[in-house]
């Protein structure tokens, strides 16, 4: 096993400043400044193309910001590279939309190829995991009722409990902060409840800082400690739930929430015309 960084098993915060993405005259993220204090809930809301996305896959260096700067605790973040920068990711684990599992593997498996990062990556491609992080893979399966399916084909599991595979295998990399971009909007009210009950059990019981881009915002309400808003690329909201007005929610989208949960179901019906 390899021995952890200084930094990785630091309780700090994320700090922002100046943050940007530009892909060549579009600018995706313009110069967003943020303080997330370690143990945080923060979700991230506003529309498609608000630069939502482009903002986690910076703090995760799967993007390259164009300018500003990401620290956590004491680290500047933007100027890791290669095995610091591949360590970074493993402590800033992310789960994505579309889950990212490898159908054809067992539900452990997936869960385990979150352990690549803490050793030598040719035997664990073999399946050479050893007792030690089979047992505790096992246990995480277990503590988000997954247990009975691990030997089961990731590729037959609902898309909730797809997604709870994929927080399994998130929380193997032994993160300090969790990335979580749309991770229910393929899923139906009942598992995006299941999978947003897993990140808060993880947010309040692991203490790690979670953040979530959400489009439905009693979603954020209801699980969320603090939201912010982008718009074309901006931070235009920062405040607790309770602030997050319908006069709020009109500056931002600029239509009510009556409207705004209306758009999916007319998008819908003009894509069936």
């Amino acid at each position: 096993m390899r021995r952890k960084a200084a930094w990785m098993q630091e309780n700090a915060g994320l700090q922002l400043r100046g943050l940007t993405r530009r892909f060549g005259a579009v600018v995706a993220v313009d110069g967003v400044d943020l303080d997330i204090p370690a143990g945080q809930m923060l979700g991230v809301i506003g529309r498609s193309g608000a630069g939502k996305s482009t903002l986690l896959r910076m703090i995760n260096r799967l993007q390259e910001p164009s300018s500003g700067t990401i620290r956590f605790g004491q680290t500047d973040v933007t100027a890791l590279r290669g095995r610091a920068l591949r360590d970074w990711r493993a402590a800033c684990a992310m789960i994505f939309q579309q889950f990212n599992l490898v159908p054809r593997l067992d539900v452990l498996t997936n869960a385990l190829i979150g352990r690549l990062n803490h050793r030598a990556t040719l035997p664990s491609l073999f399946g050479r995991f050893t007792p030690a992080e089979r047992a505790m893979a096992v246990q995480v399966l277990d503590r988000f009722g997954l247990a009975d399916a691990a030997l089961q084909r990731a590729g037959t599991l609902s898309g909730g409990q797809q997604q709870r595979v994929a927080i399994c295998r998130a929380l193997l990399q032994e993160p300090r902060l969790l990335l979580a971009d749309e991770p229910i909007a393929s899923l139906d009210p009942h598992n995006a409840r299941v999978v947003m009950d897993a990140l808060r059990t993880v947010n309040r019981e692991d203490g790690l800082t979670v953040l979530v881009n959400l489009h439905d915002l009693d979603t954020a309400r209801a699980y969320c400690d603090r939201i912010v808003a982008m718009q074309q690329g901006k931070m235009v909201f920062d405040g607790s739930p309770e602030q997050l007005t319908p006069a709020r929610v009109f500056e931002i989208y600029g239509v009510t929430e009556d409207e705004l949960h209306e758009e999916p179901a007319k998008k819908a019906a003009l894509a069936a015309a």
